[in-house]
């Protein structure tokens, strides 16, 4: 356990093993050893690596659930986010799922969370308005409307959903499964429309079969096509907008928050659903840039979306009294005070 808390408190600071290893005073090749766990440091070298990684001692030693099988989804954007940021962010996932499923043991195993759905289940089609509703189908979603807090019907289908910090811009989302229930992770720093939108792209990934001979480049394309209809079905999209518009208005952004879309994705889906011209949408895209949209573009309101069923269950053990408050704290990361608030009148 100490070899695996090394790694990942390493790749989270950024440092490789020989940076680690001047900071600490060793060799490369013992940051090697104890991550593989071949070798146990001495509690004086412990001591030097949390100093050096910014943690307590303690945190090299809790405990989390090793008994999990990990399959990660490729980077597909991989080639601009660097091969320790992937690593890092691989190692952070099987991190806190370790913590995640410690707790559901605690609860008496797998029967606490919702039967998961089985991965690669939609048939392919080409078609993003007939893939998005199949998409809408396979979460037991209505084939049209708003969809209001898009993680909690993730989290009660079974899709276990992780949201990370990462201040890199070429980091949106990832897939995988662990013991083959499926997980995405999602960079918290992203606009509340862009998370939404990766959401629906991250899960539309493992949901579908695609085709062998796909490139990754025309997954990423349908993957987004679907995603946009997904949240704006074109029914919603013409009752909403009308049949014809001449341009796309600021009035619209009441739109962007009632479906939690971005303007760039009213205008793309008002284009590809006829509702505007080409003229129409470049003129929109040309002021939105000037505008500076871009880069930043006003969240219109939406509610930026967090993961709750990490924090329901250890409450929920806290409170059962299967495990202590300092051992919730310890799973959540947090303080003890704000576990025993939560838990106790």
């Amino acid at each position: 356990m100490l070899g695996k808390n090394l790694k990942y408190y390493r790749l989270r600071n950024n440092m490789t093993k020989k940076a680690l290893a001047d900071a600490v005073g060793i060799s490369p090749m013992a940051i090697t050893n104890y991550e593989n766990d071949s070798r146990r440091p001495s509690m004086e070298i412990i001591k030097k690596l949390a100093e050096a990684l910014n943690i307590r001692a303690t945190d090299f030693l809790s405990g989390t659930e090793s008994n999990l099988s990990f399959s990660h989804d490729k980077f597909r954007k991989g080639s601009n986010l660097g091969s320790m940021n992937q690593e890092y962010i691989r190692e952070a996932v099987e991190e806190y799922f370790g913590r995640f499923f410690q707790v559901v043991s605690f609860l008496g195993g797998l029967k606490v969370l919702q039967p998961a759905p089985k991965v690669k289940k939609i048939p392919w089609t080409d078609d993003a308005e007939m893939a998005a509703k199949k998409l809408r189908e396979y979460l037991g979603i209505p084939a049209s409307g708003p969809i209001d807090n898009l993680v909690e019907v993730l989290e009660n289908k079974g899709i276990l959903v992780f949201f990370m910090d990462m201040n890199n811009p070429y980091f949106s989302g990832m897939n995988g499964t662990v013991n083959n229930i499926p997980y995405i992770v999602i960079n918290r720093r992203m606009s509340p429309a862009r998370i939404r939108s990766t959401i629906v792209h991250e899960v539309a990934h493992f949901a579908f079969e695609w085709p062998v001979d796909l490139s990754d480049k025309e997954e990423e394309n349908i993957a987004t096509a679907v995603s946009g209809a997904f949240l704006f079905p074109k029914d919603d999209a013409i009752r909403e907008l009308g049949y014809k518009r001449s341009s796309i208005s600021r009035a619209m952004t009441m739109t962007c928050k009632e479906y939690g879309i971005s303007m760039y994705m009213l205008a793309k889906r008002a284009g590809i659903c006829g509702i505007i011209n080409d003229s129409v949408e470049k003129v929109f895209y040309i002021n939105a840039g000037k505008a500076g949209w871009r880069k930043a573009e006003p969240d219109w309101g939406i509610v930026k979306e967090e993961p709750t069923l990490f924090e329901q269950l250890v409450y929920r053990a806290v409170s059962e009294e299967e495990i202590s408050v300092q051992k919730g704290a310890e799973l959540l990361k947090t303080s003890y005070e704000s576990v025993a608030k939560a838990c106790f009148i």
